[in-house]
């Protein structure tokens, strides 16, 4: 599973790095939580719960369904 969720990050990761911030996958738990860490300007930003829930999380629940949610740590 996590490397599903892995690849579904490398989709979102571009634009991410254009803001010069990136996503690190910490952790995928068996009942379907993604557990991530933004990272550079993404970690500081004020709006990185909109990302983290409108982008990160949108495209990995829509192309892997069992994920339940994603979480930041």
């Amino acid at each position: 599973m996590k490397e599903k969720v892995e690849a579904v990050l490398d989709k979102v990761r571009p634009a991410l790095v254009r803001d010069g911030g990136n996503v690190e996958l910490v952790d995928v738990t068996p009942d379907g939580t993604v557990k991530v860490k933004l990272v550079g300007a993404c970690g500081s930003c004020p709006m990185s719960t909109y990302t983290l829930k409108m982008a990160i999380e949108k495209t990995i629940k829509q192309e892997i369904p069992q994920i339940k949610e994603v979480v930041q740590v």
